[in-house]
């Protein structure tokens, strides 16, 4: 696999080739990445992966025509015809009067910053030891009858973009993660519960047995699930589950929505969305952070920006070709996915913790749900229109009661967002995160 520099001057020479065959501008992004990872079940080696991969994408610009083309191939010759096939693509797409570059005022000068991205990465047999040390505690949990396997992995990133128009940068990160998956109960009764870590640095993982003894706790808690009445009630999100809204609304605020006119947030810049309690932010540059970047996919720098301030929605995340659409300058959301035209995403994002413990925030609940896991994408971004099948536990006279499955909760995102609080519960341990949410006003079709 390419080092930072040899991926750069690889960049360059692809530019280089597609600038001689006739490219007004261009842009070279390499990704390359290596795993391993080692898995067990019922106390037994059950695979070791390692794998590999290099991917160069290339986009060129002639005129206002561009074209995107990606390869795994590296060599000089798979380049040069990489290039060349770019330059044909181009020359019979279509004319887009926002074909262009990133503006060249914006991008990043001088070294990126240092986000502590990269530690040692361990061998084989500690990967067995932490996915053995995952089941066995899982399996010790009374209830568990059987393991789907856990698991431990290790492995990295290497990025390098470079611009025709002066843009040249790279940044490595690697990845640790502890997974386990268990079930409890027998026959027709059984459930499954599994709990999963990542993180830049070893060091920042918890213990192994704690991942397999939640996973465990998940899977018992979940044996002999009850029926609800359907009707309007509150539902309250666990961390986990909570998560998925704040995906929504990054997906309702990307600029390639708003310029479509596909988002149900579309007219909502500048005014209350929130509660004036709710702030959520997005952290490119946090430390070790998962979804750190010192640079956007367009070669702009990033930082920290509040999505929603107070309840108010700033604005939206913008690449270069979504800005210009809608008369503006891009955010630094942009991000690479080797042959493919750049998109927008957030980068660490966090839902600011409120002042109540979780125990407050459901006191005055008579009847509601806890939602722990959803399944299906019944949402609907254009109206906001939200429905999804859950389950969880029904929370009865302000307190957890039994689990329940086979619910569907619905509503509309606007509605949920502008009745939603937090509690004080919240964690960073992935790239997205919240602390427990209620929102008011929901509809549950039971069983």
């Amino acid at each position: 696999m390419l080092n930072e520099g040899e991926a750069l001057d690889r960049c360059a020479e692809l530019m280089a080739c597609a600038r001689r065959l006739g490219a007004d501008e261009a842009d070279a992004v390499y990704v390359g990445s290596h795993s391993e990872s080692v898995q067990v079940r019922l106390g037994s080696l059950e695979g070791v992966d390692r794998s590999e991969s290099e991917h160069f994408g290339l986009r060129v610009f002639i005129g206002r025509r561009q074209a995107t083309i990606g390869s795994s191939a590296i060599d000089t010759g798979s380049l040069e015809e990489l290039a060349s096939r770019a330059i044909a693509m181009a020359q019979v797409a279509p004319e887009d009067e926002n074909a262009e570059l990133a503006p060249a005022d914006m991008l990043m000068r001088g070294p990126a910053p240092d986000l502590d991205l990269v530690s040692d990465l361990p061998g084989p047999a500690e990967l067995r030891h932490a996915a053995e040390e995952a089941e066995d505690a899982a399996r010790a949990v009374a209830g568990i009858t059987n393991s789907e396997g856990a698991s431990a992995g290790t492995g990295g990133n290497t990025i390098a973009l470079a611009t025709s128009h002066g843009f040249a940068n790279s940044y490595r990160q690697s990845q640790h993660s502890v997974s386990a998956s268990v079930v409890a109960g027998e026959g027709s009764g059984m459930e499954r519960g599994s709990d999963w870590r990542v993180a830049r640095h070893r060091a920042d993982l918890i213990e192994a047995a704690k991942i397999g003894a939640k996973a465990a706790e998940r899977a018992v808690a979940r044996l002999h699930p009850g029926s609800m009445r359907s009707g309007a009630m509150p539902i309250v999100f666990d961390p986990q589950a909570g998560r998925s809204l704040l995906g929504h609304l990054v997906s309702a605020i990307a600029g390639p929505a708003i310029a479509r006119g596909a988002s149900f947030l579309q007219e909502r810049e500048g005014q209350q969305v929130f509660d004036s309690a709710i702030t959520i932010i997005d952290d490119p540059l946090r430390q070790r952070g998962l979804g750190s970047r010192p640079f956007d996919g367009e070669g702009l720098p990033t930082g920290p920006v509040a999505l929603i301030d107070n309840g108010v929605l700033t604005g939206w995340m913008l690449d270069a070709a979504s800005a210009r659409k809608l008369g503006r300058r891009p955010t630094g959301h942009a991000v690479r996915a080797g042959g493919t035209a750049p998109s927008v995403s957030s980068s660490n994002v966090e839902l600011l913790p409120g002042t109540q413990s979780v125990a407050e925030l459901i006191a005055d609940i008579g009847e509601g749900v806890l939602v722990t896991e959803m399944i299906g994408h019944g949402i609907n971004f254009v109206t906001g229109d939200y429905s999804r099948g859950a389950s969880g536990f029904l929370i009865s006279n302000g307190e957890i009661a039994g689990p329940v499955a086979g619910i569907t909760i619905a509503g509309n995102l606007a509605d949920m967002f502008r009745t939603m609080r937090a509690a004080n519960d919240l964690e960073i341990i992935y790239a997205t995160n919240v602390p427990t949410l209620r929102v008011d006003g929901m509809t549950v079709a039971g069983t």
